[in-house]
């Protein structure tokens, strides 16, 4: 079979491209993957956001971390 060097930027150029693309897509772009699995946060992660907005008290914040911790255990 004749190899032409110009058979090259044909149709695989545009198959070059579109894998290129593609790669660019899956590695390069920070943006979440639909359908991705995420970590799903602690009982205690919530418990110290909500502190931190001001939907609990010191108070119930402690009370709280001391059953969550003892649930742990």
């Amino acid at each position: 079979m004749f190899y032409d060097g110009y058979h090259f930027w044909g149709m695989h150029l545009i198959w070059w491209l579109v894998w290129c693309f593609f790669l660019f897509w899956i590695f390069a772009i920070p943006y979440d993957i639909p359908g991705q699995r995420k970590k799903k946060d602690s009982p205690l992660d919530i418990l110290q956001k909500r502190f931190a907005s001001g939907q609990i008290t010191n108070e119930e914040y402690h009370e709280k971390k001391k059953i969550i911790e003892n649930d742990a255990r």
